[in-house]
């Protein structure tokens, strides 16, 4: 709040509905809540990082902001649509920007059928969770169950297991972005799982149906030399 008003100060500020460009400051979780609260408008985002690990802002500082907004390049990204189907037949939908997953809720395993396509690909996934994440969302829990870092103009998706116990070899699948997958969740009643789309979450579900929402389009602002392709890029090179 400190920076905030330190920056309106010196640059003044306009509401949100009339704004051109919104300043974001946190961490990468608030990034995520400025796109999602800016999912009508679609006004870019220029996030500074004012958390802790800020993959998806840049660096912060007092100086030269219109000028460093003037010069910054556009990352475009497309969310998830996550239709979740609970236990009683009622249906609850989310976006995500960085992945949806399922979680079992209690201390036994989850058991999924997963299709793709309307093609079941594996008849049974016993495991902690499973999800799909968006080339944006690759480098965040994808990135810490396994899953492959994705480049942003690669047009596809992450399925990515997440402790799996049978098959024990699977590690996953990537996905064309205009896959319809599909999570079918096997004994509900005795091993309950809940869905999440980035911070939406679904209780006691019984089927939950992922596909990329390319009608949507959000911009992030990125500072001239440091894009978000360089910063993908640059995370599969370190250790």
């Amino acid at each position: 709040m400190a920076a905030r008003d330190r920056l309106v100060e010196l640059y003044g500020s306009s509401d949100a509905a009339s704004a051109d460009v919104i300043v974001a400051l946190g961490g990468d979780g608030f990034m995520l809540e400025t796109l999602h609260s800016n999912l009508q408008r679609r006004t870019p985002v220029f996030g500074m990082n004012r958390g802790s690990v800020g993959f998806l802002l840049n660096d912060f500082s007092e100086d030269g902001l219109r000028e460093r907004l003037k010069g910054a390049g556009r990352a475009v990204i497309h969310p998830l649509q996550m239709d979740a189907w609970t236990e009683s037949g009622a249906v609850q939908s989310g976006l995500a920007i960085n992945e949806v997953s399922l979680l079992r809720q209690t201390r036994q395993s989850a058991k999924l059928r997963i299709t793709v396509d309307d093609k079941v690909r594996l008849e049974e996934l016993s495991c902690d969770g499973c999800l799909v994440a968006t080339a944006a969302g690759s480098t965040a829990y994808n990135l810490s169950a396994h899953g492959p870092i994705i480049p942003l103009d690669a047009r596809v998706l992450a399925l990515t297991p997440i402790s799996a116990f049978r098959p024990r070899r699977w590690r996953g699948a990537l996905l064309p972005h205009t896959a319809k997958v599909c999570f079918e969740v096997l004994e509900p009643d005795k091993r309950p799982v809940s869905a999440t789309a980035d911070s939406f979450e679904v209780r006691r579900v019984a089927r939950v149906e992922v596909r990329e929402r390319r009608d949507i389009a959000l911009t992030m602002l990125f500072d001239a030399g440091r894009s978000f392709e360089e910063r993908v890029l640059a995370e599969q090179f370190t250790s």
